[in-house]
């Protein structure tokens, strides 16, 4: 894991997200330039930023560090509707996401 690492992966979930360096400065509680300097490379967020970053997507720490999720969201989502699955639907989930896997 390099900065460049966390730097990239802020502008990936950013860009996903749908919103601009301005705009999550903003609603992060910061100057325009906060994110940017960033992207940029210029600086790395404070551990307390970096949580806080996470928490913006809506990640834990380790789905952010994650860089084998494409979409982690969206992930996170699909594990949260299974929850409620009986075993019989799993069973015919599991077999579908094997189907689609081949």
């Amino acid at each position: 894991m390099t900065e460049d690492f966390v730097r990239e992966r802020i502008t990936q979930l950013r860009i996903r997200k749908g919103v601009s360096e301005y705009q999550m400065s903003y609603d992060l509680g910061h100057s325009r330039s906060y994110i940017y300097n960033f992207s940029s490379g210029r600086a790395l967020p404070p551990l307390n930023e970096l949580f806080a970053i996470c928490e913006y997507f809506d990640l834990s720490p380790s789905e952010f560090f994650d860089d084998s999720t494409q979409v982690p969201e969206l992930v996170k989502q699909i594990c949260s509707e299974i929850k409620s699955f009986n075993e019989h639907d799993l069973n015919l989930l599991l077999a579908l996401i094997k189907r689609i896997k081949e």
